[in-house]
């Protein structure tokens, strides 16, 4: 069974550290994270008229962001995020930065976000977040023109990892405890990583003021991972295991660009 709880987490967290150089190895895992990553561009996938990251946004990625605006987000601001232990707890300290509340690596997916503040992300970005309807055309049809085996172009398979879910972050053992590394996880439909799975993702499908989240997490089995689960949160929750990805509206070729101001 994976490791769900703070209290195991930080005890691997430990370990690791005391395999390593004493407290130069401390000191090394509190920086903060990488400069190179945190500069990283978003890798997208082109479909059509419309792109898609091809990872979850990351914690280097949304750095960048930022430093870029100065954002300070609700969990920082309002005590930390939340995490669900036989309902819902605020840990304090846990943020975007820190989200399990102890030094986490850029590469992560980035969570304890809302709604609006991954909308915001993905406007500065150049883009907006998915529907759900292109998401789960992205993550489960392949649209690429000439997909290397064993991809077949215009098939939908069950999974966003194809003919099984394997390979996942789901709560059956693998080699992650918790969120996995952006890109670590099996390579599913249109070349995209995480489409099931490791963290849920917003949608701007609304309910009753709720928006929709897909793909489920390293929280839940397989089954949160089919294209049609219905899963809604309100908007202005922010939590452990929720990230995102965002969407960008492509140019058709030949389109005139707009004319320049004097």
């Amino acid at each position: 069974m994976k490791l769900r709880s703070v209290s195991a987490l930080v005890s691997v967290f430990l370990g690791w550290v005391a395999l390593l150089s004493g407290p130069v190895a401390l000191a090394q895992t509190a920086k903060p994270v990488s400069e190179k990553l945190a500069e990283k561009a978003a890798d997208r996938v082109a479909l059509g008229d419309w792109a898609i990251d091809r990872t979850e946004v990351t914690i280097g990625q949304f750095e960048r962001y930022v430093r870029a605006t100065g954002t300070v987000t609700r969990a920082e601001k309002e005590g930390g995020g939340f995490e669900y232990v036989g309902g819902w707890v605020r840990r304090p300290g846990w943020s975007w930065r820190q989200p399990d509340g102890v030094p986490a690596p850029a590469d992560l997916p980035v969570v304890h976000l809302d709604f609006a503040e991954a909308q915001a992300y993905c406007r500065w970005a150049g883009g907006r977040l998915p529907t759900g309807a292109e998401w789960q055309k992205a993550g489960f049809t392949e649209l690429r023109d000439n997909p290397p085996a064993p991809w077949v172009k215009g098939k939908t398979y069950p999974w966003s990892t194809g003919d099984s879910p394997q390979g996942a972050n789901t709560s059956d053992p693998d080699p992650w405890p918790r969120a996995a590394p952006a890109g670590a996880t099996r390579q599913g439909v249109n070349g995209l990583y995480d489409m099931g799975a490791n963290v849920w993702e917003w949608t701007t499908d609304e309910q009753g003021g709720q928006r929709r989240t897909v793909g489920g997490s390293w929280w839940y089995g397989a089954f949160n991972m089919k294209a049609d689960v219905q899963a809604f949160k309100p908007a202005d929750v922010y939590v452990v295991y929720l990230g995102f990805r965002c969407a960008y509206d492509l140019k058709p070729p030949g389109a005139n660009p707009s004319k320049a101001r004097p």
